[in-house]
């Protein structure tokens, strides 16, 4: 069997955890000879999140700075599977797909695979205001780091765990989505973009677009000068396949 670690970070996503935890193929995983755990990272929720989460059948890792890097970094830290995924707990992420995802990673040789929900399919599930900034944040990460990626903010990745060693990622917030990708390809890994469908999300919308937005245009900005220092001023080759 394989080991797989499925990470969640949760911030007051009670009333979704039951459908969420549902939505997770274990059965199926199982049979597709993986060996499936859950991580929920409970960022100091206040409504009972993790003790849901642990009768769920999750297994419960306590991250009390607040923040969507900070809560992955836990997460990364606990998990013990040979390949991790991701996604959130609001409902928008198809965990349904991951036995599909997984054959993916191991039929292309890939290290990291991430997801693009920005096809027209998904047009009614996102807030236009989330959807124009996803737009652009995606153009200017495929400008600066030439990763052709249709979607950088994606958070739904399923990527070999040794990797996570290898990267230089710095975010505590939602910036951390947008520079695992960059750090990715950066370290010369393997990359794939796939597309998923994308629901609409359950509860309070957490992300705040311009806030958020602007401080992931300046991350970008800042990871872009790191990474030229590091190279000399030049940037590697674009690595990235797209499975359709």
């Amino acid at each position: 069997m394989k080991t797989l670690s499925i990470v969640i970070p949760a911030l007051n996503e009670a009333p979704n955890l039951p459908s969420v935890m549902a939505s997770i193929p274990m059965t199926a995983l199982a049979n597709a000879g993986w060996e499936p755990e859950v991580v929920l990272v409970d960022n100091a929720s206040t409504d009972g999140t993790a003790e849901i989460a642990h009768s769920l059948g999750a297994r419960v890792v306590h991250e009390h700075r607040r923040g969507y890097g900070q809560a992955y970094k836990a997460g990364f830290a606990a998990a013990r599977g040979e390949v991790i995924a991701t996604g959130d707990c609001d409902g928008t992420y198809p965990f349904g797909d991951l036995p599909d995802l997984l054959r993916v990673l191991i039929r292309r040789e890939a290290e990291f695979l991430t997801t693009d929900r920005l096809y027209h399919d998904n047009r009614e599930a996102m807030k236009r205001s989330h959807s124009i900034a996803n737009r652009g944040l995606s153009a200017v990460s495929r400008t600066l780091f030439r990763n052709r990626l249709h979607d950088s903010q994606s958070g739904m990745w399923v990527f070999r765990s040794y990797i996570w060693k290898g990267l230089d990622v710095r975010s505590s917030g939602m910036a951390f989505s947008q520079e695992i990708k960059n750090a990715a390809m950066l370290a010369g890994y393997r990359c794939l973009e796939v597309p998923i469908e994308y629901g609409k999300r359950g509860g309070e919308v957490k992300l705040n677009a311009l806030h958020d937005g602007a401080a992931n245009l300046v991350q970008l900005f800042e990871h872009r000068l790191r990474a030229s220092t590091h190279l000399g001023g030049g940037m590697p080759p674009a690595r990235r396949a797209v499975a359709r």
